[in-house]
């Protein structure tokens, strides 16, 4: 990964729109990525001189539970180890911040074939099943 830099908690909302259109079309508003940014327990990101190319973010509770969110490699940069690396990074995250001789439960969603890729960090899965609602914030202070 010859000339790549790493950076820990440097992503900005408009770099995480700019990966996300890469991979996933029309990213989050900036409002929204900005409280995203600001909320993430840890972020990656990977550049190629001033090119955003690859980020990844853990989410969790810093004790019992991490969530391992938008792991995106820009498609161009694909193959060359970038992914594995974002995954060490928050794996070591993860480490570094859990209580020494404890379990410490990482999650993560995939899509079925990304799913080998995860499999040779020993992740695995279970019977449970992901479960989402998109809910559409309507106003301030209202409620159901």
């Amino acid at each position: 990964m010859n000339g790549l830099t790493v950076k820990h908690n440097q992503l900005t909302a408009e770099q995480f729109i700019e990966l996300w259109e890469t991979v996933w079309g029309q990213g989050p508003s900036p409002e929204q990525t900005r409280l995203a940014m600001e909320h993430t327990l840890f972020r990656v990101s990977v550049f190629d001189g001033e090119k955003i190319v690859a980020m990844a973010r853990m989410l969790g509770d810093m004790g019992l539970d991490y969530y391992i969110k938008d792991v995106i490699v820009r498609p161009e940069y694909q193959g060359q180890g970038i992914g594995r690396l974002l995954i060490e990074e928050l794996l070591h995250f993860v480490n570094d911040h859990g209580v020494p001789g404890t379990g410490i439960f990482v999650e993560l969603c995939a899509m079925p074939d990304k799913i080998p890729f995860y499999e040779r960090f020993g992740f695995d899965s279970n019977e449970a099943q992901r479960l989402k609602l998109m809910y559409t914030v309507t106003e301030k202070g209202g409620r159901l």
